[in-house]
């Protein structure tokens, strides 16, 4: 084997990426290692963006909340005069404080401040929200058991 042959081994080796080439023969030994410092460096995969697929579903969820105060025609005119009582905090929306129990209040229960209007329960704690006004509960605008944003409306309440 001349130089020649073994500097063309060499190329081979550094442009396939192979690890160590070993060749003896009548008397002498050539030992090429390349391609390590690609192996031990580490590689790198970028898992697919699946964040704005999920982002979509999400954005509509808020839109919703709102939407039930403005509405059309003459129940837009009636809702202006009512005062919306909204969530304080992120969490379940239960209606009555048991499972077997009435609700704290109902369309045309007549309410004072300091009421317990509702409980939210957040992180395992159940948080009973009080009325801060008085007046009479014109509308219930969540479903019992479930998921409310914080300033969501809860109640439509008429104050007069």
């Amino acid at each position: 084997m001349n130089i020649e042959e073994i500097k063309d081994l060499i190329k081979l080796v550094s442009k396939s990426g192979i690890g160590k080439v070993e060749i003896e023969s009548e008397g002498f030994k050539v030992v090429i290692k390349g391609g390590t410092t690609s192996s031990s460096e580490p590689i790198f995969v970028q898992a697919p963006q699946q964040v704005a697929v999920q982002s979509i579903p999400t954005a509509p969820v808020a839109v919703p909340a709102p939407t039930p105060v403005p509405t059309t025609s003459n129940e837009t005119n009636d809702d202006s005069k009512y005062v919306t009582i909204k969530s304080p905090m992120i969490g379940t929306f239960y209606r009555t404080p048991g499972p077997d129990k009435d609700a704290f209040v109902n369309v045309g229960t007549s309410i004072q401040k300091g009421d317990k209007l509702c409980i939210i329960e957040a992180m395992k704690t159940f948080n009973e929200i009080e009325s801060e006004i008085s007046g009479k509960i014109v509308k219930v605008l969540v479903d019992n058991a479930s998921p409310v944003d914080y300033d969501q409306p809860l109640f439509l309440v008429d104050p007069a």
